[in-house]
């Protein structure tokens, strides 16, 4: 399949499936959206939440590990608010070197002087735990979601998957059951999906499910609560 690199709407850069006409990050903004999804509405309502505790590690299933935007600005965000994560990125079909090179989120994001932690979350190997910095643990797992055994080990799920119309198996019950499993009590699933079936569907799985505004581009985005 063709592949691009495509700049979005903030100038940050995605990865562009011609064939089809779908991207790894929104075209209105690559980092634009990663910040607001995942961290304005993941990691820092999870840390800002009453059940965080200031010495907790907290664990972090990102489904879709894709160009690694979404693992480098968790890890500025755990410099900045000195926290302690363990992150485990699954993806099936990692993206390539020679991809990776041509993407500018260190420049975007102002993090020359973190360029060597970037390489360094790409160039670490896959299916072991990789001590990225002090408190920033890292495991990659080439693997498909269906696939996913975890019981109980993460507070927050980044589902970053394809969007339903191209990968509409991605979004199904039997996956969000999974991502429940998976989950700890009172953990939390963010997503950029609005979508009435992905609602349901994680409704139906035990979800409590909210809908925020969404990133720029986008009129909602969807945030699930495992409330037991």
């Amino acid at each position: 399949m063709k592949r691009e690199i495509l700049i979005t709407s903030d100038g940050s850069t995605t990865i562009h499936l011609p064939d089809w006409n779908e991207q790894y990050h929104s075209k209105h903004g690559a980092i634009q959206e990663a910040n607001h999804i995942f961290i304005k509405h993941g990691l820092s309502y999870f840390i800002n939440s009453d059940f965080y505790i200031n010495s907790h590690q907290i664990s972090i299933l990102e489904i879709g590990f894709g160009t690694g935007l979404n693992t480098f600005i968790t890890l500025l965000e755990t410099i900045k608010h000195n926290l302690n994560i363990n992150y485990v990125g699954v993806e099936a079909y990692p993206v390539l070197a020679e991809e990776i090179k041509k993407l500018n989120y260190v420049d975007e994001l102002n993090a020359n002087h973190f360029q060597d932690i970037f390489d360094k979350i790409h160039d670490s190997s896959w299916e072991e735990k990789h001590q990225i910095k002090e408190y920033f643990s890292l495991t990659k797992r080439k693997q498909f979601f269906k696939d996913i055994k975890d019981l109980e080990q993460f507070d927050i799920v980044y589902f970053d998957a394809f969007g339903a119309r191209v990968q509409p198996e991605l979004w199904t019950e039997a996956i969000f059951e999974i991502m429940f499993k998976a989950l700890k009590s009172k953990g939390i699933l963010v997503t950029y999906s609005a979508k009435g079936s992905v609602r349901r569907a994680l409704q139906s799985v035990g979800f409590t499910v909210e809908r925020l505004p969404g990133p720029p581009g986008k009129r909602e985005m969807l945030r699930a609560i495992k409330n037991i």
